[in-house]
């Protein structure tokens, strides 16, 4: 994982804050196997060193993928990993959220928004997905005509 210690512990609380969002934001990418981009990085030091704004950011990292020529199962994945970093770095440095079905919902639109279809939509089928920290293993994912209940009350 990229390191933005440097950032987190110095004394600008505007560069602390940023790059401790942009490091939780790519290390929860590394937890599922994803890889950022160097380009990513470069473009979030900037950010974070005021050089550019995060809309400006995203910007970049949204032409640096549509410029490419060639993309390769590996580039599909480095992209998920780029944009959902992004997006989950603008999360992170918000001042609002709401523990309700709407806010997750919409958090999970705004995070997955350019990489999944179904992004911030409460899933209609029932899934099982191969784990690499479980050795291959699946999680117990809740029914898909349970959902919906169980993430109320889980709220």
């Amino acid at each position: 994982m990229i390191n933005f210690d440097e950032y987190i512990r110095q004394g600008e609380p505007q560069k602390r804050e940023k790059g401790y969002a942009w490091q939780t934001a790519i290390g929860l990418q590394a937890v599922d196997g994803l890889k950022s981009s160097n380009y990513l990085i470069e473009t979030a030091r900037k950010d974070i060193e005021g050089e550019i704004t995060i809309d400006e950011a995203e910007q970049l990292i949204r032409s640096y993928y549509q410029s490419k020529i060639a993309h390769t199962p590996e580039d599909a994945e480095i992209h998920e990993a780029d944009m959902a970093s992004t997006n989950i770095r603008r999360l992170l440095t918000e001042k609002t959220f709401a523990f309700t079905l709407v806010g997750l919902t919409s958090i999970h639109r705004r995070i997955f928004d350019v990489v999944l279809k179904f992004a911030g939509q409460i899933r209609d089928y029932n899934i099982t997905k191969k784990e690499w920290v479980l050795r291959g293993d699946t999680v117990l994912y809740v029914s898909a005509p349970d959902l919906r209940k169980a993430i109320e009350y889980d709220l």
